[in-house]
């Protein structure tokens, strides 16, 4: 057994290693990214869920949000479900009509366009929002994007996006407003903001606990796992959403849960990188570097 004074000059020297732990990270983070593209754009966020161990490299560079904005809209609805103002086994009809930020026309998503074909055949037809949510964020749907906005509305997801700590993330409209995005009109997000989405919801502050589990259950069976799950080992269990628009930006938001119980949140955001490969490669070595560095 370790004498009290030795127990002391141990807990009186991890917050010098953790320090030290967290700046060799840097170093080796920051080396990655120069290695990216020419004119890249990265954005990064880590938090540990365990201690105060935090990282941040350029995670306020704003980026087009892409379909990491279906995060505040699955939290907007699990929120509403909390308060009674519906019900996830309630039924939704699906209509591929929507009014345009920018004047109020009309505008439709268009398949070719969508990670998602399946949901195109039951347009007419009711979906529970149950199931709406899971494609939304599972295989990244924009038209079950679109059609549960409607229902929660982008203004009110945005105001508790912010409420919880995502302050200047911007959530403004539907997926594939082409008058609107050539207006201006975007959504943009932030590596920090993604991270205090993912943060709340893993604490279970995003709205009722039970509620957050089943956000976190969802994420985890996200379909698109070539960014951060790429750099973990096979146990791992990563709970995540992506989002990406072809040869513009590529974004991973993830909470990490490694075999030993530890968990954390890491989120990478890029931007200007031509090949969509390239992109993926730079978030999976930013993500083994993570682990192997802050990790274990």
């Amino acid at each position: 057994m370790r004498p009290p004074f030795a127990c002391l000059v141990l807990l009186l020297a991890h917050p010098a290693v953790a320090q030290q732990r967290l700046d060799t990270l840097r170093a080796r983070l920051e080396r990655r990214i120069a290695a990216a593209p020419p004119g890249a754009a990265v954005g990064l966020y880590y938090r540990s869920l365990a201690s105060p161990d935090s990282l941040l490299l350029g995670a306020d560079t704003r980026f087009h949000a892409a379909s990491t904005m279906k995060v505040p809209v699955m939290i907007q609805l699990f929120r509403d479900a909390d308060a009674g103002r519906l019900r996830l086994d309630d039924s939704l009809t699906v209509g591929n009509s929507f009014a345009s930020l920018f004047d109020g026309s009309p505008f439709s998503v268009d398949k070719a366009d969508d990670s998602d074909s399946s949901l195109y055949l039951l347009v007419g037809r009711r979906v529970r929002v149950r199931d709406l949510l899971e494609l939304m964020i599972t295989v990244s749907s924009n038209l079950a994007t679109n059609n549960l906005i409607q229902q929660v509305g982008a203004v009110r997801a945005n105001q508790t996006a912010h409420a919880l700590g995502a302050d200047s993330i911007r959530v403004l409209r539907g997926v594939e407003d082409g008058k609107a995005y050539q207006a201006g009109m975007n959504n943009t997000t932030t590596a920090r903001d993604l991270g205090a989405l993912l943060a709340a919801i893993a604490g279970g502050k995003a709205a009722s606990p039970a509620a957050c589990r089943e956000m976190m259950e969802i994420l985890g069976r996200q379909h698109f796992t070539e960014g951060i799950p790429a750099g973990l080992p096979a146990a791992a269990r990563v709970f995540h959403k992506t989002g990406w628009v072809s040869q513009v930006v590529y974004h991973d938001a993830a909470v990490v849960q490694l075999p030993g119980g530890k968990r954390y949140v890491l989120v990478v955001t890029t931007g200007k990188i031509q090949s969509d490969t390239a992109a993926y490669h730079l978030v999976a070595d930013l993500s083994r570097l993570v682990f192997e560095t802050a990790g274990k």
